[in-house]
């Protein structure tokens, strides 16, 4: 009994396993050191060990009897993304930092690399046992509440680091220096998407609605304009989905009367006059891309100027704008830094991936279309999902694989038998667990 009681707790210690992969993974992000050394040290010893700590799970998956019957399917999401990495890896040949755009690259290869055997891992759990409670967006909206929690906390406790004070020292934000307040606002929308669909689920309803609504007050302390605005789309998104025509009404009403408040608090920054004209160009955005497209992208329009390199200089910097490492842009940035070539490849990619998306059962459809929206919209104003090195990039490479496994239909007789025989001992183990 005991030994069965042990076998079924496999369920629990994988997806704690997961979501401990996870939450180190997304907090390698962070800057947990204004020493430069020290955060590169935790990134790269964090990162690695995640990444080695994953595969080596996968391995004792299959020693296990987990046979990988695995391959994939839309192929061109996939193989485009692998084809946007290789133009990528290309383009170290010209260059203007080649240093830079292969940490740059390597950081995003290496994190595909670890969202393939996560998602591998989870398939192959639902596949084996179809009825196990580990999911995708649980645990990513979990690791998200976890990881916020800290900021919460540290925002009462420790002021200086978990605040930035900007313009000035008039505005106090959440993220302090450990992360930039608009991206954390966007791991909000992320976890505010995932926990949604537990609320479909009615999994833990009254712990649900406690973790989206003290992300929700994260999201607001973070100031961030484009996560409040990704937010509001997830809720109507979501609010559109239902059939219930009674509560579609009473949730419109509702957020047609928090929207004009939140709005104003945190797009236009209570009113304040000095202000407005920093919304109406987007905090110096504007004029930065318009110099970008009209001085920069003219000297290198085909093939860009290297992997996340925006000019021959190490800032690109116009007369009438701040001088900027970054497009604040993900589809400015590469076609910045892969030219009309890569922004083509990247385009299509994007296209695929939302037809593979789209022909996914309804429930698994509606997740990833909610977690697309908040790093959609974080991409047309920060890194975005082909910019420099951020979590937005492994949420996005997580979407691409969540949809590209799928099991082989042609197997050997030697594994049909494994198959089985897998499938019948976790049966009994069930059972045993029940009596």
């Amino acid at each position: 009994m005991n030994d069965a009681t042990n076998k079924l707790d496999f369920d629990k210690r994988i997806h704690r396993y997961l979501f401990l992969f996870l939450v180190l993974m997304i907090a390698c992000f962070f800057t947990w050191s204004e020493q430069i050394l020290i955060t590169r040290g935790i990134k790269l010893i964090g990162r690695n060990g995640v990444l080695l700590g994953l595969i080596l799970l996968y391995r004792n998956l299959t020693k296990q009897g987990f046979i990988d019957i695995s391959c994939g399917k839309n192929y061109f999401s996939f193989q485009l993304y692998v084809g946007y990495l290789i133009l990528g890896f290309i383009s170290f040949a010209w260059s203007t930092n080649v240093g830079f755009s292969a940490l740059q690259w390597f950081m995003t290869t290496q994190c595909l690399v670890f969202c393939y055997f996560y998602m591998k891992i989870i398939y192959l759990v639902n596949y084996y046992r179809q009825d196990t409670p580990i999911r995708f967006h649980r645990l990513l909206g979990n690791a998200v509440f976890s990881l916020l929690l800290v900021f919460i906390v540290g925002m009462f406790l420790n002021p200086d680091v978990f605040y930035r004070m900007t313009h000035g020292g008039t505005e106090a934000r959440l993220g302090g220096y450990l992360m930039n307040p608009n991206e954390l606002g966007m791991l909000a929308g992320v976890g505010i998407a995932c926990l949604v669909i537990d609320v479909y689920e009615k999994h833990k309803m009254v712990w649900t609605a406690i973790k989206i609504l003290l992300i929700a007050y994260a999201l607001f302390a973070t100031g961030s304009r484009s996560s409040l605005i990704g937010v509001l789309l997830i809720l109507l998104f979501h609010i559109q989905q239902s059939k219930r025509q009674v509560l579609k009404v009473l949730m419109f009403i509702l957020i047609a009367l928090l929207s004009p408040i939140a709005i104003y608090y945190v797009v236009l920054k209570g009113g304040d006059p000095e202000r407005l004209e920093e919304v109406l160009t987007m905090t110096g955005r504007l004029p930065f891309w318009q110099a970008l497209i009209n001085e920069g992208l003219p000297r290198e329009p085909l093939l860009g100027f290297g992997f996340m390199r925006i000019d021959y200089n190490e800032y690109f910097q116009s007369i009438n704008t701040y001088p900027g490492k970054m497009t604040h842009n993900t589809f400015l940035q590469v076609l910045m830094n892969l030219g009309f070539v890569g922004l083509v490849l990247v385009i299509f990619q994007m296209l695929f991936t939302i037809r593979g998306i789209l022909k996914e059962q309804k429930s698994k459809r509606i997740m990833l279309l909610s977690i697309c929206i908040p790093i959609v919209i974080n991409s047309l104003t920060e890194f975005g999902i082909f910019g420099e090195s951020n979590y937005g990039i492994l949420f996005y490479q997580l979407i691409i694989l969540s949809i590209y496994f799928k099991h082989r239909t042609h197997l050997s007789y030697e594994e049909k038998l494994k198959i089985r025989i897998r499938k019948r001992t976790l049966e009994k183990q069930v059972k045993l667990s029940v009596r």
